[in-house]
């Protein structure tokens, strides 16, 4: 209804436009004088009149200077009786050119039929232009329920993927090579007596590569793929969900062996009964539709459904059972090798200055997935652009890693001398504690510039991945977020608000080192049960499985895991006080630090900094860095 009244109101527009200029044509041109036929016969009696023409009763006169004049015969007689009765000269009008024109066909119907058959044209193309719209919404309407799966044609060589284009997920990739059998070849499992799997549920983390490997089993397979959201099939209209996926079904078995790609699915897939609506929610209608589908397959039909998620939690459990998702692929975020891996597949093509080392990239990103990596380098290019480099270089690659993490950088935020001086010794108290402490990571660089909502930050991450961590790496990192504190009280006798996110952070891992790990003399015992609320969103309830007295008791273990990591980093802060004072002094002057020059710092080495390096030397300076950091 708005395209049509939209469509109206441009052909109103386009008509009063049309009509303005025709006006303003009109009053443009210079318009002749009407005069009486008794003028008209003086003027030609005084040799005044060039010409006249006569069509029917009307006469257009032209002068001898050029100025043009109207006036009308009588109807009943001739223009030469007519004159005559006015008393007009003969051998005058002789002299006057006399010319007779006949009326023409156009000229009868835009005078007489066509004023009158206008008003029926405009209401009858009016009336068509509605039907039209009406047979196009009917249309519509009629392909509502039908799906709006997107088909990626496996011939399409520029759009296929494979498993060679998949960094990493080793697992995942031979998890899945079985399902690239079953699609090439069925008989050879149908003749074992083995029945082809249903369906593959990929879970993992947002960016861990979740869509991208279900189109490389598509891509080895060489089979179609229908790719589908689950937010797709739910509409505020009853029954469509459940109709688009019957279509998209029907479409997945005409192409088979072919692969049908659900992506989110949770947004449809959430457990039945816990939310609004009842039994006759959209959502909960689509649900039952697509486990009828899935139940529905018979066994020579070569068709398999991948779903992606990353809230396994919230499924319906009869999504899960067996004969529906008969196999679950768990996609991890990558290791330090993977990451490499991804890292060398998104440089690929891109200019590189030949600094560029890609292990220290990898090292420096734990916890990135790789929508981070793939993030990280196109950062990273960008950046080399806008500073008019020909290769992207190390500084680019390692400032990106800083913004995908912290944000860009607020260089025009204007900071007191007083405030920069308190934020140089705050990062300098966590890099000094992080260098004396054996479990804690390793500083890689320093900066008091302001980035998001961060004033300053030190930037330490493991050498290795760890999946475990040890009390007394707890232990470390707390004395590490309480540095910045410690630092603030002891080199100005006060503190600020700026460890505010640091001191939220150490007393959320110390709780749970309490009623998490076991970590506390309370015992090996959790304590608390998080439940989500599912129809809530992502709101989560604490139940309470614990008495006051052993409330207490908690809170007691985690303000002694407080105290003591406090005392720790007062002491050490307090016997490095000259070290603290160099770190912070060369913060406020040169504002960071890299890793190389920290540890100069720290063992007492003169540091000289080298603007360009070959990869050769630079491999060698940084194991002689490593080396000396460890006898540290």
């Amino acid at each position: 209804m708005d395209k049509l009244m939209k469509n109206l109101a441009t052909i109103v527009i386009v008509f009063i436009v049309i009509s303005g200029i025709l006006i303003l044509s009109q009053e443009s041109a210079p318009k002749p004088e009407d005069i009486s036929l008794s003028t008209l016969v003086t003027q030609i009696n005084a040799g005044q009149v060039k010409n006249i023409d006569v069509s029917l009763n009307d006469l257009s006169i032209e002068l001898l200077d050029g100025k043009k004049e109207n006036t009308q015969k009588e109807a009943e007689s001739s223009l030469t009786e007519t004159l005559k009765n006015y008393g007009v000269d003969s051998a005058k009008l002789s002299s006057v050119s006399v010319d007779i024109k006949k009326e023409s066909n156009a000229s009868f119907w835009t005078t007489t039929i066509l004023p009158f058959l206008l008003p029926f044209l405009l209401v009858g193309g009016l009336v068509w232009f509605m039907l039209r719209q009406a047979q196009r919404g009917n249309s519509q309407a009629m392909n509502f329920g039908l799906s709006r799966a997107r088909l990626l044609d496996p011939k399409n060589k520029n759009k296929r993927v494979k498993f060679d284009d998949v960094a990493g997920s080793k697992e995942a990739k031979e998890e899945l090579s079985e399902i690239v059998e079953f699609l090439k070849h069925p008989k050879k499992f149908l003749a074992m007596g083995a029945k082809i799997p249903k369906g593959v549920l990929l879970l993992g983390s947002p960016g861990t590569g979740k869509t991208l490997i279900a189109k490389a089993v598509a891509g080895e397979a060489g089979v179609p793929f229908f790719n589908i959201s689950g937010s797709e099939f739910v509409e505020m209209f009853v029954g469509v969900g459940a109709s688009r996926v019957r279509d998209l079904f029907k479409q997945a078995k005409k192409s088979a062996p072919a692969i049908v790609f659900i992506d989110e699915i949770d947004a449809v897939g959430r457990h039945r009964g816990a939310g609004l609506g009842g039994g006759h929610d959209e959502r909960e209608q689509t649900l039952n539709q697509i486990l009828v589908e899935m139940d529905g397959f018979e066994t020579e039909t070569n068709v398999i459904v991948i779903a992606a998620t990353n809230r396994p939690d919230v499924l319906d459990p009869a999504l899960l059972r067996p004969g529906r998702f008969d196999r679950r692929v768990t996609m991890d975020l990558p290791d330090i090798n993977d990451r490499e891996a991804i890292l060398k597949i998104h440089l690929k093509g891109k200019p590189l200055d030949e600094q560029v080392n890609v292990r220290r990239l990898s090292e420096r990103t734990p916890g990135f997935s790789g929508a981070d990596l793939a993030n990280l380098v196109n950062e990273a290019a960008i950046l080399a652009t806008r500073r008019s480099l020909k290769t992207i270089g190390m500084s680019e690659l390692a400032e990106s890693i800083e913004k995908v993490i912290l944000g860009p950088e607020r260089k025009s935020r204007v900071i007191n001398e007083k405030e920069k001086s308190i934020i140089a010794y705050h990062e300098a108290g966590h890099a000094l504690i992080a260098a004396s402490l054996p479990n804690a990571d390793p500083v890689q660089k320093i900066s008091i510039i302001s980035r998001g909502n961060a004033g300053g930050y030190t930037l330490a991450v493991p050498t290795e991945d760890k999946s475990l961590h040890s009390s007394e790496y707890f232990q470390d990192e707390l004395a590490v977020l309480l540095g910045g504190f410690s630092a603030e009280r002891l080199t100005f006798n006060d503190t600020t608000t700026g460890p505010s996110n640091d001191l939220e952070r150490a007393t959320a891992l110390a709780r749970g080192m309490v009623t998490r790990y076991g970590m506390s003399r309370l015992g090996a015992r959790t304590f608390g049960h998080k439940e989500e609320l599912v129809f809530l969103g992502k709101e989560l309830r604490e139940e309470r499985n614990y008495s006051d007295e052993t409330a207490k008791m908690i809170d007691a273990e985690v303000a002694k895991f407080l105290e003591d990591a406090l005392l720790r980093a007062t002491t050490i802060l307090t016997e490095k006080k000259v070290l603290l004072k160099v770190i912070a002094d060369t913060l406020l002057q040169q504002e960071t630090i890299e890793k190389d020059e920290f540890d100069a710092i720290i063992s007492g080495k003169p540091f000289v900094k080298v603007e360009k390096v070959s990869q050769k030397d630079a491999d060698e300076a940084a194991s002689e860095i490593d080396v000396d950091s460890t006898k540290a």
